[in-house]
């Protein structure tokens, strides 16, 4: 294991030992994680007979979401406790079509793939070979979703600049906000025919900041729908999707 990840696992036990699982519970994070579920299958077109595995699943509180909607759904991370608590909060949901695993990779082929706020926490070597694994990983016609957050994002300015104090107790040393286009890229040379689209401005920023506060978050993404109709703001946006949907080509070098 590298020292980064090392670093991500260390960061990752401590904030799955009590942090996360309260944060994560509150009703604007919910809502935010409710909204995201019904990207994923608007965009995706996933339904009960979709086979989904999500990369970097932490304690499963979105692929939760999306079991009910889904055929199966399988969930790795690399942190034996946010495989705990996921493990423990389907079986208290009973949820039967979700199950969740500690590691770094999956075998099989999967109808879609997803990779939620994960690609930034990727070491560059790692990142620049994930789409070749995707790819490996994507049965015939399988799709690919991803959420990350964008190098241009007027929020991080605004938050560096007014909390940095928060700012950093939401980061890790080594992740990073990636470039959209050139992530993109990554994925199409990979072989994934990939389109960049960004998601947010504020409402997940918000979720964040105010986590009880759902009334605010629900405001602030009509906020975000309207400004993200404008290409010129939507360059600007906090967090980008990637998305494949349909069949994969040859990588390109």
């Amino acid at each position: 294991m590298s020292g980064a990840l090392e670093r991500e696992l260390a960061y990752h036990e401590k904030l799955y030992s009590g942090f996360a699982q309260r944060h994560f519970a509150k009703p604007a994070v919910r809502a935010m994680r409710a909204h995201l579920v019904g990207r994923i299958l608007s965009l995706t077109g996933a339904d009960r007979s979709t086979r989904v595995l999500s990369l970097g699943c932490g304690i499963g509180d979105t692929e939760l979401l999306l079991a009910p909607h889904v055929g199966e759904v399988l969930g790795i991370d690399l942190s034996p406790a946010a495989v705990r608590q996921a493990r423990a909060d389907a079986e208290r949901l009973g949820i039967a079509n979700a199950r969740f695993e500690e590691g770094t990779s999956a075998g099989g082929r999967w109808d879609l793939v997803i990779a939620i706020f994960f690609l930034h926490h990727l070491p560059d070597p790692d990142l620049a070979a994930l789409p070749a694994q995707v790819r490996e990983l994507l049965a015939p016609g399988g799709r690919f979703y991803s959420l990350d957050p964008s190098r241009r994002r007027l929020s991080g300015a605004v938050g560096r600049a007014v909390i940095p104090w928060m700012m950093k107790r939401y980061q890790t040393e080594d992740e990073r906000e990636l470039d959209p286009e050139a992530t993109g890229e990554l994925f199409r040379r990979g072989g994934l025919e990939t389109e960049v689209l960004m998601y947010d401005f504020g409402s997940s920023p918000l979720a964040g900041l105010f986590p009880s506060w759902a009334g605010g978050f629900r405001l602030a993404r009509r906020v975000d729908d309207a400004l993200l109709r404008r290409p010129a703001l939507a360059r600007l946006g906090s967090n980008f999707e990637l998305l494949h949907v349909g069949s994969a080509s040859r990588p390109t070098h």
